[in-house]
């Protein structure tokens, strides 16, 4: 089934959801990203449980942001839990990509009884920007991109659409983001023609907040059942970043993927299907700790 949930501010937050069973899991996109990374794990998980999958505000079937400011992580995590009550998902298993990762741990952080555990798939708890490739460069420039795309959105616009999904683009991607041995040219090419659908407005806003919310001091907090999986050749997401994150998740589990990248969901579908549904096996209903809600960040 397909439905929109209604956002506080009144923005239609898309949604669909499949399969029956327990425990139900959340799948939360990375930005710039419409769903296709969960090709493999979605139908997967949707053949013994309930599995819903949303977008962010300006991402696929989701209405853009009546208003741009209301783009930040914690906007991110008020549609989340905004889908949850439409499917009526009173708590589940919050699976995240990328900076989907970030947002299932501040999901946990403020309403930690609605979360039953953790799948952080290639993503770190805070800051992106400081780490990609290894270096803090991005973290350096971005402010002045950002500002290009909000004072030139025509011309952004443009670039997302006509330069973003080109066989150079392409090539590039092929050859220093991803591994092409395992990832068809054909699914990053399908990626890619996501990206271009972003609102560029809506994206460089986005990874600002990203940019700058660290949930790494809650790591230690984190008291349901979490698994953590890595790519061993992520550029985005150093294979540092994981392990820290692993030792600092009191009982975390690790699974590093051989040779994938950032796309490892799709460069090691079965390898992470497999593991993903032994952990919710394994840990249907744990018993844990609540926590207080704490108000979110600014």
């Amino acid at each position: 089934m397909e439905s929109f949930a209604t956002a506080a501010d009144g923005t239609r937050i898309w949604w669909r959801a499949a399969g029956r069973g327990a425990p139900p899991v959340v799948l939360v996109d990375g930005i710039a990203c419409a769903g296709f990374i969960w090709r493999d794990l979605y139908p997967r998980l949707a053949a013994h449980r309930r599995v819903a999958h949303w977008n962010y505000r300006g991402h696929g079937r989701t209405e853009r942001p009546r208003d741009l400011a209301r783009t930040t992580l914690g906007d991110a995590v008020d549609d989340l839990l905004a889908v949850m009550d439409a499917a009526r998902l009173p708590s589940a298993v919050l699976a995240g990509h990328s900076v989907g990762v970030q947002v299932c741990l501040e999901a946990h952080r403020r309403a930690p009884r609605r979360v039953r555990g953790l799948v952080l798939l290639c993503g770190s708890p805070g800051r992106p920007l400081h780490t990609w490739h290894g270096r803090p460069l991005l973290e350096a420039v971005f402010p002045l991109l950002k500002q290009l795309v909000v004072e030139r959105p025509a011309e952004a616009r443009w670039v997302f659409e006509h330069l973003v999904p080109t066989p150079v683009a392409l090539e590039l991607g092929r050859w220093f983001e991803v591994n092409r041995h395992l990832l068809p040219r054909a699914d990053l090419q399908r990626y890619l023609d996501d990206v271009a659908g972003i609102d560029p407005q809506v994206f460089v806003r986005m990874l600002a907040s990203a940019g700058r919310h660290d949930a790494t001091p809650h790591l230690p907090a984190v008291d349901v059942p979490t698994l953590i999986v890595a790519g061993e050749r992520d550029t985005w997401t150093p294979l540092e970043r994981s392990r820290a994150m692993h030792a600092a998740i009191p009982g975390s589990e690790l699974l590093v993927l051989p040779d994938a990248t950032h796309t490892g969901p799709l460069e090691r579908p079965e390898l992470v299907g497999e593991r993903v549904e032994r952990f919710l096996a394994e840990h249907a209903a744990p018993a844990r700790r609540r926590a207080r809600r704490v108000p979110s960040p600014p």
